[in-house]
Parts: C-alpha cells; sequence; structure tokens
C-alpha cells in the first residue's frame, strides 16, 4: 500500500489575507485556488518547490468553525515548517514580521524557534539534526 499525507486543514478568516501571509510571509507557493460557488474556495498553499503535503486554507462557515481560528489545538504548537537553513528563514521571515513567540533555542533534535501564523496558530521552524 501507498499512501502518504496530502493536505492539512488550516482554518482561517479569509483566503486572501491567508495567502497573503503564506505566500509573502512564509514564502509558500499557491498551488491551487478553485472557486467552488457559494465564496467558498478550493485553496492549497505548499512551501516553495515542494510537491507533497500542504496546507488546505479553509475559510471559517459559521461560529463554531470561527471560534477555532487561531486555536486548532488548544495553544500547543500545531505545525512543524522544517528548513535545511535555520538561520536564513528565521531571519527571511522575522524581516517578513512573522512573530516568533521565543529566541531560538537548541534541542538534542536541532534548533528551533515557535511562531505564530496570522491567525495565531503556533509553529516551529525547525532545523533538524542529521542522525546516522
Amino acid at each position: 500500500m501507498n499512501q502518504h499525507l496530502s493536505l492539512v486543514s488550516l482554518v482561517v478568516a479569509d483566503y486572501d489575507e491567508a495567502i497573503a501571509f503564506f505566500t509573502r510571509a512564509l514564502n509558500f507557493e499557491l498551488s491551487e485556488d478553485t472557486p467552488l460557488g457559494g465564496g467558498k474556495r478550493w485553496v492549497i498553499v505548499r512551501p516553495r518547490g515542494q510537491l507533497g503535503s500542504g496546507l488546505l486554507l479553509a475559510r471559517a462557515d459559521g461560529p463554531a468553525q470561527r471560534a477555532r481560528i487561531g486555536d486548532q489545538t488548544g495553544g500547543r504548537v500545531f505545525l512543524f515548517l522544517e528548513t535545511d537553513d535555520f538561520e536564513r528563514d528565521h531571519a527571511r521571515m522575522t524581516a517578513a514580521g512573522v512573530r516568533f513567540v521565543g529566541a531560538p533555542r537548541h534541542e538534542a533534535y536541532g534548533v528551533v524557534a515557535v511562531f505564530e501564523d496570522l491567525c495565531g496558530n503556533r509553529w516551529d521552524l525547525i532545523q533538524s539534526v542529521k542522525r546516522n
């Protein structure tokens, strides 16, 4: 059996605002933006150059979903953005206005810093330690 994780749905307030954040601040690519009717869209963003996993930006529909914007995991780190050059990406993201909630840390598994997306969801920017 051949399976892979394709998309993770991220509840957002506004499609265009979310697209702008992910493509400008995080340097992601807009992979797809298809109108579905009734104001809904199928919007996928991915880290630049990636063909695999991506985020489905899902505009909140109704009060229950709006209440979850920015708090999809109760304040825990939700997503992990792995990089091959932590210093480069940390500096670029900081210059783009990304809010890091603490200084970079050196852990046994790599260099990491927690940041928040435009909605307040927490992410790790991480450069993993290569293990043999």
